[in-house]
């Protein structure tokens, strides 16, 4: 079990990275999503993708993956409004399909939990080696 959680620390680790690399890369793409009530969006989109980066980078450090996965919580949290506005208006973005939208609704409770799992003391590696 522990290989498979250090396993699925670096996954997500890496998929945060990743993911927040590609708002620097496709900025248009996240523009798309934010909710047009939200003031600055590529300022904010800009955020989101360095805080994505930042903490996917964090978690796989062991002094920080509990403050990591903490933080992407609160991100995951913080963005989720965006993810209620695709819902809500699917018009704009008609390459995506119906139940793409709902069904990204309750992952994000998935991708929440997911990042829990490490806010705890049972971490994949030694905490003495953290320090």
């Amino acid at each position: 079990m522990k290989r498979f959680r250090m396993a699925s620390l670096i996954l997500m680790g890496l998929a945060y990275m990743a993911t927040g690399f590609y708002h620097f890369w496709n900025p248009q793409l996240y523009l798309r999503i934010m909710p047009p009530y939200l003031p600055y969006p590529m300022f904010l989109q800009y955020l989101a993708g360095f805080f994505e980066f930042v903490l996917g980078l964090l978690l796989l450090i062991p002094k920080y993956t509990r403050l990591a996965a903490w933080g992407l919580i609160a991100l995951l949290i913080a963005v989720y409004p965006a993810n209620i506005h695709m819902a809500l208006h699917q018009e704009l973005f008609p390459e995506l399909s119906t139940w793409f939208h709902w069904v990204r609704l309750p992952l994000q409770f998935v991708l929440i939990a997911w990042a829990w799992w490490y806010t705890r003391d049972d971490l994949p590696y030694d905490r003495k080696d953290a320090r």
